[in-house]
This record gives structure tokens, sequence and C-alpha cells, in this order.
């Protein structure tokens, strides 16, 4: 998910700084005011896409907004992210399309983490979460090595769905239903 650069920079000085020609390859994050580095590997990246897939499938028949890969960036709050899945609903669309880091926080965020072992990955994760949720959005923490689902609704107590439970889109992706074993691949891949 992440790796160190930890240089502190305003949300100005950060949007200045990404469009640089040296940074246009690279995927960076601003969390608690620093730069982040995003890096993944290949078990984050599939999970990601499937869960992608299931989105993208469920959009093409209930036409309510768009989703995002895991280039995809979104303000949220004064901090720059991006999800390894993002949604955002068509009536909160805002922005210029084109921006480097869409203007509005997504509906769904969807964090897959790349090693739960990595003290400072975690502890940006739980950055995004308090950042997240202070902007109203729903957040899927996906764990592939525990194979769990933790889920935060705005208004709501977190959960956590183990491989037989249902990811639920509730009122923000109505009808949307996926069982959690569905997103991980079997478990001799792992």
């Amino acid at each position: 998910m992440a790796l160190q650069i930890r240089q502190t920079m305003t949300a100005a000085a950060f949007d200045e700084w990404v469009r640089l020609p040296e940074n246009s390859e690279r995927r960076f994050e601003r969390i608690a005011g620093e730069v982040v580095e995003v890096v993944s590997n290949a078990l984050a990246a599939r999970i990601a896409f499937r869960i992608g897939g299931f989105l993208f499938v469920y959009l093409q028949q209930h036409d309510i907004g768009t989703a995002t890969g895991a280039d995809g960036g979104y303000q949220v709050g004064g901090e720059r992210y991006i999800p390894d899945v993002g949604f955002i609903r068509y009536e909160r669309q805002t922005g210029d399309d084109t921006a480097a880091y869409y203007p509005a926080a997504p509906d769904l965020a969807v964090e897959v983490i790349s090693n739960p072992r990595n003290e400072t990955e975690m502890r940006d994760l739980r950055l995004k979460i308090a950042g997240y949720t202070a902007a109203g959005t729903t957040i899927w923490i996906v764990d592939p090595f525990a194979r769990t689902v933790e889920v935060y609704q705005p208004g709501q107590s977190a959960r956590t769905l183990d491989e037989d439970g249902t990811l639920d889109g509730g009122e923000l992706l109505p009808g949307f239903q996926i069982r959690v074993g569905d997103v991980f691949p079997p478990e001799a891949d792992v």
C-alpha cells in the first residue's frame, strides 16, 4: 500500500509537486500532511481487481455513478488518497475528471492491505479510515491474510466479515451483494 517518503507538505504544495514531470509516472498520497508513495503487490492488486470487477458489473446494470481503480485519486478533506477501488455517485460529482485527485471524497473506498505486518502501512491505513469517515465515505478494508473485510459506514459501528459474510451495498449501492470469500483467490494462491 505505501512506501515511506515522509515529507510534510501543505495540500497546495502537494498538488503542485505531484504534477512535476519527475513524478508523473508515480503514485503518491498525502496522509496526515505527509507524502507517501503508493506501492502494492500482486495479491492486493488481484483482489482489488476482483472487487472492481464486481462493482463494474453492478454499475453496468445500475447506472448510478462511476468507479475508479488504483490510479484514481480523491481529495478527502485536505488529504489526497488513492483507494484500490473508489466509487462516487453521479449527484456528488462536481469537478474535473482530468484532475490528479478528484475534488471530492468517494462514496465508497476499498483499501486492500498489502502487508499487515508493516506498521507504517497499518498506521497510514488507520489515519485514512479516520479521514474517510470524517468525509462520510463507506470503507471496506480487505485483509487477504485474515481473509476478512472490515466495513466502516457513516453513523454505524465497524464490523468485520469473514469469508462467509456478505458485502452489502446498502443504500449506497442498492442490491449490490457479494460473498466475502468470492473476493479472495483460492487459499493455495495466497
